[in-house]
């Protein structure tokens, strides 16, 4: 009991020790709080000063942070300008568009970073660059070699700018169709500065490819018209076909230059494609007229010398009127038109030429000639080229007829008979086809008559009648047999049969008439011989004199034959009747050739 009471009060002891100690610790631990506040009072301004401290410093950070960015920017900035002001690279251009896009955005955006009449000075600066290169492009396209229009069948088979060239100016013009301009931008502070650079760009664009396009037609616009002014009737279709072919290569230049100004030209809006394009076309057009007219001279001073001319002209290049329409009008809105006019004069030409054509055929066989000739006379030689050459424009003659209308082209002349009035080409042609040979057959028996003797005067009608015959229906070297009527074919082989009979009868009759059976006596049959020979001796001298033509050796074997067969039968017979001895002592007086040289004689006069 007395351990445990011991241990009890150890216990207490212990207790109380403890109470004392934790008595002790709580007044430590609240003089420590009562400093900690005091503490705490002591530095709370501190704190308030470090946060307010702290607040700067981050402030200062994210200021030095945005002027670092500002300054890299403004870098940036100054770098493009610069790269604006230097110009584009034309190997180098999407840097540059991206330089004049990005400045146009700081404009759209509204940016603070610069003025945006500054920026809008720096774009427009960049614009007319752009309109210088293109410029530049062009000109070095326009001073390069040129082209022969003529030898491209369309537009689409020419490149009038070489394609290293295009490769550059399409992206370009791409590009410079984004610019601003007022009618897309008008608030946009280059707006205006850069419609203006762009339009004197266009207009640059249209007057360079316009000096080109000259300088492509006028050589080949020189060499048709030293052509046209050859003083040949044989080359004058060829001609008129080569100033159709000449106007058509122009019309393939103008469609290939007008593709051209759709994908090249700034401003691809209609109205401005429209006066871009009458602006390059003008000069154009001047020089087509100025040829036209030049090409047109010879006939008007010699229409004679020059209607196929006239016809080939007419024909080739009013075929081209419709297309000269569309290209060269439509497209560029002009009221000129430059190509109906000439049309219009030659046109008048063309239908003057028929019955001008008729009366110097006449006049020429009504004239007194100067020398006296059985050849092939000059208007028989022109009229037989007319007819030969007509074929190749017989569409055009056709039509021009048909306009002049059907019989007008005889002017009154109430010799040729009347005709049934029509209105198919085909039978008008007809109509004049006679006319021409009617004619013409008249004018060669009218100067037949101005010869005087009807010897001299049947072998002009033989001569020119077979020459006729062999060049329009026989021997003819294009289709006028086929265009010729047959009424006159008739017409001329029967004006050739009676030339043939007044041959006969004017050389040969005479001396056919001194081979007779004789009712006289010896007289009778010495003056048979006699007139025979002297008969034979004249027409040698009229065929050596006044010859038929040399160059028809068809006409002069058929004759030879012909009279072989007419006089020889008839001078043997005569010749067997009456021998030497019938009649005289001196045959040789009398009897001077024997059959066989007769026969030598007479053809030795067709050789």
């Amino acid at each position: 009991m007395d351990d445990d009471n011991a241990q009890i009060e150890l216990l207490e002891q212990h207790l109380n020790k403890t109470s004392q100690i934790s008595q002790r610790m709580t007044n430590i631990l609240s003089k420590f709080d009562t400093r900690l506040i005091r503490l705490e009072k002591s530095i709370s301004p501190l704190h308030s000063s470090t946060q307010s401290l702290t607040r700067i410093s981050d402030n200062i950070d994210k200021t030095i942070q945005a002027i670092d960015r500002i300054a890299a920017r403004q870098e940036g900035v100054a770098a493009e300008e610069a790269l604006i002001l230097r110009g584009p690279n034309s190997q180098h251009l999407k840097s540059y568009f991206d330089a004049i896009e990005r400045l146009n955005a700081q404009i759209a955006f509204g940016s603070a970073e610069r003025s945006a009449k500054d920026t809008g000075r720096v774009i427009e600066t960049g614009g007319k660059k752009l309109c210088q290169l293109h410029t530049k492009l062009v000109a070095e396209a326009s001073s390069g070699p040129t082209l022969d229009p003529e030898t491209y069948q369309s537009a689409p088979q020419m490149q009038p700018i070489p394609p290293h060239i295009l490769g550059t100016l399409e992206p370009l013009v791409v590009f410079m169709r984004t610019l601003p301009v007022p009618s897309t931008h008008p608030t946009h502070p280059a707006s205006y500065g850069l419609s203006a650079a762009l339009k004197d760009c266009q207009a640059g664009y249209a007057e360079m490819r316009a000096g080109w396009a000259k300088k492509c037609i006028e050589p080949t616009s020189k060499r048709v018209l030293e052509r046209v002014e050859k003083r040949d009737t044989g080359s004058d279709v060829e001609a008129g076909r080569l100033l159709g072919r000449w106007v058509a290569g122009v019309l393939t230049l103008a469609e290939a230059e007008h593709n051209l100004m759709e994908r090249l030209l700034p401003f691809s809006n209609p109205q401005a494609l429209q006066s871009t394009y009458a602006a390059f076309i003008s000069p154009v057009c001047t020089l087509v007229s100025t040829v036209l007219s030049a090409a047109h001279a010879p006939v008007r001073r010699s229409l004679s010398a020059h209607v196929f001319l006239a016809f080939t002209q007419y024909s080739s290049v009013s075929a081209l009127q419709p297309r000269w329409d569309v290209v060269m009008r439509q497209r560029a809105a002009r009221k000129e038109n430059e190509l109906a006019e000439s049309l219009h004069s030659l046109r008048a030409i063309c239908l003057r030429s028929f019955p001008e054509f008729l009366a110097d055929v006449r006049a020429a066989g009504s004239a007194i000639p100067m020398t006296l000739s059985v050849g092939v006379a000059d208007f028989t030689l022109s009229t037989v080229k007319y007819l030969e050459m007509l074929p190749q424009v017989q569409d055009a003659v056709s039509t021009a007829l048909k306009t002049l209308g059907d019989g007008n082209w005889r002017m009154g002349d109430a010799s040729l008979g009347t005709l049934q009035p029509t209105t198919d080409e085909d039978a008008i042609l007809e109509h004049y086809l006679h006319d021409v040979m009617t004619i013409l057959i008249k004018a060669l028996e009218g100067r037949a008559r101005a010869l005087k003797r009807a010897q001299t005067g049947s072998i002009f009608m033989l001569n020119n009648l077979s020459y006729i015959r062999s060049n329009i229906l026989l021997n003819p070297r294009s289709a006028i047999d086929d265009l010729l009527p047959a009424q006159s074919q008739d017409s001329l082989n029967t004006a050739f049969r009676q030339a043939k009979n007044s041959y006969f009868e004017a050389n040969w009759s005479p001396l056919l008439s001194n081979l007779g059976e004789g009712k006289g006596g010896r007289q009778v049959v010495k003056d048979q011989w006699t007139g025979f020979f002297d008969g034979l001796a004249e027409v040698a001298t009229t065929h050596q004199a006044f010859p038929l033509n040399k160059q028809d050796a068809e006409l002069r074997e058929k004759l030879a034959e012909e009279v072989n067969n007419l006089v020889m039968p008839a001078f043997q017979r005569f010749s067997a009747r009456h021998q030497a001895a019938d009649f005289t002592k001196n045959p040789s007086k009398y009897i001077r050739a024997t059959p066989e040289e007769v026969a030598q004689q007479i053809r030795a006069l067709f050789r």
